[in-house]
């Protein structure tokens, strides 16, 4: 394979990737799953998932779950939702998942983020985002130990 066409392919598989990306940041609350977005780029679902996790850091499932995790933050700090209709709205369909993932990746559990955080309804979206955006990859912050 020469050196232009295997650019080209390298380039035509990132633009799978983005049209896989931006099918998940559309339809985060549609049932997806890999295999049905590996069908619609003409991948197995293992090389999809090779191949994503290459190009973004985390898997297409880890990467609709943070986002069905933001939207999820954004409902809660509205405060008119329950944890389990924030669950249904953003395509979660087991409570517990979704319950760990978001513990996961925010540090807290999703009523204790709606008891805390609904002062932040009242900041604009743009600034609302940037200080409540969830943490990629499971590394919440663990609380600081104090020090007597």
């Amino acid at each position: 394979m020469s050196r232009n066409s295997a650019e080209a392919q390298h380039l035509r598989d990132l633009a799978r990737l983005r049209r896989v990306r931006d099918r998940i940041d559309r339809e985060y609350a549609q049932p997806l799953d890999v295999e049905s977005l590996a069908r619609g780029v003409h991948l197995s679902a293992g090389h999809l998932s090779r191949q994503f996790r290459a190009a973004y850091g985390e898997s297409p499932y880890a990467y609709l779950m943070t986002r069905r995790i933001e939207r999820a933050m954004a409902l809660l700090r509205r405060g008119d939702l329950s944890v389990t209709e924030v669950c249904l709205a953003v395509g979660c369909a087991s409570l517990g998942t979704f319950s760990t993932r978001f513990t996961e990746l925010v540090g807290v559990p999703p009523g204790v983020y709606r008891n805390r955080h609904r002062a932040t309804a009242e900041l604009p979206p743009c600034l609302a985002r940037q200080v409540t955006r969830p943490i990629r990859n499971r590394e919440a912050r663990a609380a600081e130990p104090q020090l007597a």
